[in-house]
């Protein structure tokens, strides 16, 4: 694979002021890390914490990186991924001419992970009926 085919990943979330709300994103990054540790991948969240998307973009572009995918960690496309997303993405392709750009549908949104969720909320279900050992 050549340099111009190089291809880099950004988990693109919310944010929040508390710092933990990142766990689960470092999580999912460090789950991809360990199936693809080539990847170059970065997070980036909205607002509240850093690095921004356009950050993130940045270190990706410093790698090398010519094409990248966005994958809005997000449980649904509301506002944030269907208007915020694309305003930056805008201001990004003004500043890295030629960098290809892909967005993924909300993850929330996919049928596997919307089967994970109703899988853990069934299974929580039946937890809650075993009777407690007295």
């Amino acid at each position: 694979m050549s340099a111009g085919d190089l291809t880099g990943l950004v988990l693109f979330g919310h944010g929040a002021r508390d710092p933990r709300w990142a766990d689960t994103m470092k999580a999912l990054a460090d789950r991809i890390g360990a199936i693809n540790p080539q990847l170059p991948l970065q997070l980036a969240f909205l607002e509240f914490m850093s690095p921004d998307l356009s950050a993130a973009v940045d270190v990706l572009v410093a790698q090398g990186v010519r094409t990248i995918v966005v994958a809005p960690v997000f449980l649904a496309a509301g506002g944030h991924v269907l208007r915020d997303l694309p305003d930056r993405l805008t201001a990004i392709a003004e500043r890295h001419p030629g960098l290809r750009v892909t967005v993924e549908p909300a993850l929330g949104s996919h049928l596997s992970v919307i089967d994970a969720m109703a899988g853990i909320c069934v299974g929580a279900l039946q937890a809650a009926k075993k009777p407690v050992d007295e």
